[in-house]
């Protein structure tokens, strides 16, 4: 092993150890650093201290012209991160990437469905069946709070009791990092889950082994995953005969968008989607704008 090698393992232990990242993150950088490591090791570079800026930028320029700019900008973070690392351990002078910025990634716009479009969908399940049913109140869910597949997913049937009974009671939502926040609970999903808790949810729950206190569940009777989630919203949009790309975001996305159509106040929106920042929620204002712009365009006798 090269001096580099040993300097990669070093900063992948710290970033582990120190810093805490995930095994995936973890993994993602030692996958940067072996392609960083191998083009240094082409151009016969051992050590880190004689990285300079020419091959960090000679790295990024290869680089972008067989990869994607949001790959590229991964790979600039690696590289960065490892030798600010590097340079506060004493094992370089300075951090020769420092001055290598990513390169600017295209921001992408979520895509919405129309509200007929999200109408079918919704109507899609066959609700004289159990699985219909439950099929139902996921779909009715997931639209009618604009909440994440994980956070429907992870709902226990307390989670609604008092919504049910108490309409302006709302669910309680767990988002990303734990972070709860209470959303209303619009009356045709609070028809679907009824209907699914009192004439399909038994049935499912009798193939469970043990209890489980989780609201919507798979044959097994076990808690229903996302991937079977995704499974659900895919054949419901097939058979609503709607070509467009289809997931469980479609419908959060759908939700916020039709929601700041109406004239919703965009706080409103955050707080409902349970974005620690308005500053993400803003991008929905752009999906509204460019809706407007296209249907200006097509009506307007004088817009082209």
């Amino acid at each position: 092993m090269s001096a580099l090698d040993d300097a990669r393992d070093d900063y992948l232990n710290h970033v582990r150890a120190e810093r805490g990242l995930s095994a995936n993150t973890v993994a993602a950088y030692r996958r940067d650093l072996a392609r960083y490591l191998g083009f240094l090791a082409q151009r016969g570079v051992t050590a880190v201290g004689e990285v300079t800026p020419v091959e960090v930028t000679e790295f990024v320029r290869e680089l972008s012209e067989s990869q994607a700019r949001s790959s590229v900008a991964r790979h600039v973070v690696s590289v960065r991160t490892f030798h600010q690392f590097c340079a506060e351990e004493g094992l370089a002078e300075s951090n020769p990437a420092v001055e290598v910025s990513p390169p600017k990634l295209e921001q992408r716009l979520p895509k919405a469905l129309t509200v007929d479009e999200v109408s079918r969908i919704l109507d899609a399940p066959d609700r004289t069946e159990v699985a219909g049913l439950r099929d139902a109140a996921l779909l009715e869910l997931l639209y009618g709070t604009g909440a994440r597949v994980s956070e429907i997913c992870g709902l226990d049937v307390d989670d609604l009791a008092t919504a049910l009974t108490e309409p302006d009671a709302g669910i309680r939502l767990f988002g990303k990092g734990g972070k709860e926040r209470v959303v209303p609970l619009g009356s045709y999903a609070a028809k679907a889950v009824s209907d699914y808790l009192v004439r399909a949810r038994p049935a499912f729950a009798q193939a469970a082994k043990r209890h489980t206190p989780a609201l919507l569940l798979n044959q097994r009777g076990a808690r229903l995953s996302r991937q079977s989630a995704w499974a659900v919203i895919q054949r419901a949009a097939e058979k609503a005969h709607v070509t467009a790309d289809v997931s469980p975001h479609s419908l959060r996305h759908s939700f916020a968008t039709h929601l700041l159509d109406g004239g919703a106040d965009l706080r409103v929106v955050q707080e409902l989607l349970g974005h620690s920042s308005v500053a993400t929620t803003q991008i929905y204002t752009l999906v509204t704008i460019e809706h407007l712009r296209e249907v200006h365009a097509a009506a307007h006798p004088r817009a082209r």
